[in-house]
């Protein structure tokens, strides 16, 4: 089996006498769309933030491309190619969608921020955001400020962005947050032609677009690994479905062409 491109082994992170995440150890193969699910306050997002280096782990090791990132700076990390969306999207909403995804390629290009009127006039800086927005479905919307645009076509602006910088590893946070039903069809799509380009770590709540996009799934739950697998043995799992899918009336076998 090859090197996975991403790895963590037993990383663990407290507040005080809380455990958020324990002992968790996955892998991410090159060519794989990994999705990590679980209840709220089940260490999720602490997990991304600690793979993006926003957050540094209490113990334990991350990996990527066989390279130990564990003490690496965030800005570092998205050197190497591992690009984060956000929960929450967080756009500059009077800009332009060109502009917003351009201002992405400028900073993994290495410019300061200060200089952000490079990115409305570089060619060097256009292009890649102009190839980021045809990647997402927005090309005929690139020159419309972000303010005008529904929220389903803002996250995908967000995603056009973390692509924007040629990323080896994308880490989407909730992607479907917020989505209504169409545009949630249209993001489980995207994301299905994205995983053929890019290794994917997905945080998801929506078990329908996970079951149907995800080569494996890991559960967390209160920050522990429970279980992990493909999603029919995810699907199968008695103390998932114990402690977490059996709410979520996911489990039929027909879940996972539900998005299709």
């Amino acid at each position: 089996m090859s090197e996975p491109l991403l790895r963590t082994r037993n990383l663990a992170k407290r507040f005080g006498g809380l455990i958020v995440t324990d002992d968790v150890s996955l892998d991410v193969g090159t060519s794989e769309l990994h999705a990590v699910i679980g209840p709220n306050g089940a260490g999720k997002t602490t997990l991304m933030t600690q793979l993006t280096g926003q957050l540094t782990p209490d113990s334990g090791s991350i990996w990527f491309g066989g390279r130990d990132i564990t003490r690496m700076p965030t800005h570092m990390r998205a050197l190497l190619g591992i690009a984060r969306s956000f929960q929450i999207t967080s756009l500059f909403l009077e800009m332009t969608a060109a502009d917003n995804v351009a201002l992405c390629a400028q900073a993994h290009a290495g410019h300061s921020f200060k200089f952000w009127s490079r990115a409305r006039t570089d060619e060097i800086l256009r292009a890649p955001a102009r190839a980021a927005l045809a990647q997402v479905g927005l090309s005929a919307r690139e020159n419309i400020p972000v303010s005008k645009m529904s929220h389903g076509e803002q996250r995908l602006v967000e995603l056009a962005m973390a692509i924007a910088g040629r990323p080896r590893l994308l880490l989407l946070d909730e992607p479907m947050a917020g989505l209504g039903p169409e545009e949630a069809a249209r993001m489980v799509m995207l994301l299905r032609e994205l995983k053929q380009r890019y290794a994917i770590l997905l945080v998801e709540h929506d078990m329908e677009a996970v079951f149907a996009l995800a080569d494996r799934i890991t559960v967390l739950l209160y920050g522990r690994v429970i279980a992990t697998g493909s999603p029919a043995e995810i699907r199968d799992n008695v103390e998932v479905n114990r402690a977490y899918l059996g709410d979520q009336h996911i489990v039929g076998k027909d879940a996972d062409a539900s998005h299709a």
